[in-house]
């Protein structure tokens, strides 16, 4: 029988002459420290890089650099189906754009680095082949010539009578082949596959070991899978056992949505005698709808696309400051004690991530990009926008290129130097609603619909608002500082009938005109027609003199 399994690899595999024991010495095991990790994030070049894929390298890249390991990008692309041109390209400046960076693997559509490749697996067809080879020397893989339609019909048969769905035990026809006629049968033209032979039972069950869940018991696998398809290329399930034993992978970090086939996967490492890689199943990336958690769709939720942050302006730092707060709760607490640390000196633990569904929170994921905004001077941000808006926002570029040395003092208000720092910011596409007011031809188009001086619930009149402004005129032309400014204008306010106590006010307001909040809202509104703003005094200060006079002597023409 051994002949004859022998000789049935040389007809299937005639120009294979590597055996498991050669690939061992090619790939041999990693001189690295004790204790690291390596770890591999393998995608598909779909052209589309899902936020739960960031997720997923994210922890890759920091489980590998934070042991001193290495971390591989690898591209899973036997499905060609699935394939799009420039695929890998996209992928890669993707993951860049967030900061994950590889040690290892592909760099480019043509490009690569590391000892242990090729690291696309449409190139490692002979490595496969040589693995499957040596399962049908030893009768434990088999050629299939089932068709599809049979296999169709095997299915709809199992399902008929409630029988446990794949191609086992009696179910696998061509399991039962002898040599001979598998041999005749190749010989004759036959198309074929190659299954591996399992030898479990669904009736046993199987303990599989989980960084993150612990330990998960399951059925033994007993499914005969394919593990060569007809093209010669390898289906998933064998081309992982296979990359992560020969690229020397410690951890596999992936979807638990790959929790069933664990047992299988266990399976083909103990039958190619491979020590068994350690598992870590992370949750899947869930949204909130109307009260139900579903999982992030491409087609419903633009944000399940990474291109959609980075396309809306979100600094990478917000995605993978907002992704550190799933992965670990403790990242919160970690940020408030360190505050100008970079995120990468964050230790993340794979035991204490969360094993439940992780929800997507926009609104949270808004908050954390403020707080990241708000650590930037206006030099760092500058730069930012710019880089963003030269790509995606030609007429914000163009505004802010005129005069850059402006352009930073704006950005600079309640950020440089200040003790209490804006927060209003948390996407690039945000920046231009929020200084639109400090560039004069934006300002006279937004008040071409009137001013926005909706004040005190409409108690105040156009009346009462301009009687504030020529009296705040004449302070203005005294050249007020920053220190003194806020009191002069209070006084002015109580000469006016302004209540400047809002203590006071708020328990009799009836008794004054207005609040001092009014006061300063009517200014606030006459620089800028908004209501909510940075510190006013700051943006006339960068306005100019002359520019905010003009404004002001604006509101009094209507």
């Amino acid at each position: 029988m051994e002949e004859l399994n022998v000789k049935l690899a040389n007809l299937i595999f005639p120009e294979i002459t590597e055996t498991i024991e050669d690939l061992e010495k090619r790939f041999p095991k990693r001189d690295l420290p004790e204790g690291a990790e390596v770890t591999r994030f393998a995608p598909s070049p779909t052209g589309f890089l899902h936020i739960g894929g960031l997720f997923g390298s994210l922890i890759d890249m920091r489980v590998a650099n934070q042991s001193n390991g290495k971390f591989i990008l690898r591209i899973e692309d036997t499905d060609k189906k699935r394939e799009v041109e420039n695929g890998i390209t996209l992928l890669v400046k993707e993951l860049k754009a967030f900061g994950i960076n590889n040690d290892e693997g592909v760099t480019g559509e043509f490009a690569e680095i590391g000892e242990y490749g090729p690291y696309k697996q449409s190139a490692r067809e002979y490595i496969y082949k040589v693995c499957a080879k040596e399962l049908i020397k030893r009768g434990r893989a088999y050629p299939c010539f089932c068709t599809a339609e049979e296999l169709d019909k095997l299915r709809e048969a199992q399902e008929r009578s409630k029988q446990i769905p794949g191609y086992y035990g009696t179910f696998a026809r061509c399991r039962n082949y002898t040599v001979e006629e598998a041999i005749a049968k190749i010989e004759a033209g036959d198309k074929y596959v190659v299954r591996f032979r399992s030898l479990g039972s669904h009736m046993r069950k199987v303990k599989v070991q989980d960084i993150i869940r612990g330990k998960i018991e399951m059925a033994e696998n007993d499914q005969d899978i394919v593990i060569i398809k007809s093209d010669g290329l390898p289906t998933y399930h064998f081309a992982h056992a296979v990359d992560d034993h020969f690229m020397r992978t410690t951890i596999a970090v992936r979807g638990e949505e790959w929790i069933p086939s664990s047992a299988l996967h266990l399976d083909l490492f103990n039958t190619l005698g491979f020590e068994q890689v350690k598992y870590a199943h992370t949750p899947t990336i869930m949204k909130n709808d109307n009260g139900s958690k579903r999982k992030l769709s491409k087609r419903k939720d633009p944000e399940s696309a990474v291109s959609y942050f980075i396309e809306e302006g979100y600094p990478a730092d917000s995605v993978i400051e907002y992704l550190l707060t799933i992965i670990n709760s403790d990242y919160e607490l970690w940020r408030k004690a360190n505050k100008t640390a970079n995120w990468r000196e964050f230790e993340v633990k794979l035991n204490k991530l969360n094993s439940s569904g992780a929800l997507f929170d926009m609104v949270k994921l808004t908050d954390v990009s403020k707080e990241v905004i708000s650590r930037l001077n206006s030099a760092e941000l500058l730069e930012l926008v710019l880089a963003w808006a030269k790509v995606y926002d030609n007429s914000l570029y163009e505004l802010l290129n005129k005069d850059l040395a402006y352009a930073k003092q704006i950005l600079g208000i309640e950020r440089d130097n200040a003790t209490k720092i804006r927060k209003d910011i948390a996407k690039y596409k945000d920046i231009l609603p929020n200084i639109f007011y400090m560039y004069d031809e934006l300002f006279e188009k937004d008040i071409e619909n009137g001013y926005n001086f909706n004040l005190n619930n409409g108690k105040l009149t156009m009346d009462d608002v301009k009687e504030v402004i020529s009296n705040y005129i004449e302070l203005h032309k005294q050249g007020l500082t920053k220190e003194n400014w806020f009191e002069e204008v209070k006084k002015m306010a109580e000469g006016l009938g302004y209540q400047v106590n809002m203590k006071e006010y708020k328990a009799n307001p009836d008794a004054y005109k207005g609040s001092i909040a009014d006061v300063t809202g009517i200014i606030r509104v006459a620089i800028t027609n908004r209501q909510n703003t940075p510190d006013i005094f700051l943006i006339m200060d960068v306005l100019g003199a002359n520019k905010a006079q003009a404004r002001l002597e604006k509101v009094l023409s209507i």
